[in-house]
């Protein structure tokens, strides 16, 4: 009968140090959903607790572009750890900007110049992002916003 309640005594204290864990991530979950729906924000933040500092990657996605909620998840946490990626790491980014011009006489013999502009803007960056979680996703309007964290420093 003592190891019985011993045992549901140390369960007790156990779930109990479990459940501020949980309450830590709820709180950080919440002041960062109200940030985002003050100033709305895709990418990369850094952002500092009293005793942590994380690493917060949002990535915003629409809703009706995505069949089946699997690919949705893949995507988004993809599409993080690629913002993470970059930001940790940095990026390579090249552009090349073609101008075409053309002439055109109108029906008054006028000349008519035409200028079309297309720009290539490629980016592409090494490194792994490991420890990314997912700590949160809330729908907003159309588009359902994913927010993964990551702990820099205790």
């Amino acid at each position: 009968m003592k190891n019985l309640f011993l045992i549901l005594f140390i369960s007790f204290i156990g779930a109990s140090f479990s459940q501020s864990i949980n309450d830590d991530k709820v709180s950080l979950s919440n002041f960062i959903k109200r940030m985002y729906t003050s100033h709305p924000f895709e990418g990369v933040k850094i952002i500092d607790d009293f005793d942590h500092q994380y690493l917060v990657s949002v990535v915003n996605l629409d809703n009706t572009k995505y069949t089946n909620q699997s690919v949705m998840n893949r995507v988004a946490q993809v599409k993080a750890q690629s913002q993470a990626n970059t930001f940790l790491n940095g990026a390579s980014i090249s552009m090349d900007m073609v101008i075409t011009t053309k002439e055109i006489k109108d029906s008054t013999n006028n000349l008519k110049t035409i200028v079309e502009t297309v720009e290539n803007i490629k980016q592409s960056s090494v490194g792994f992002t490991q420890g990314l979680e997912l700590l949160n996703s809330f729908d907003e309007n159309k588009n359902v916003i994913f927010i993964y964290i990551r702990e820099i420093k205790k």
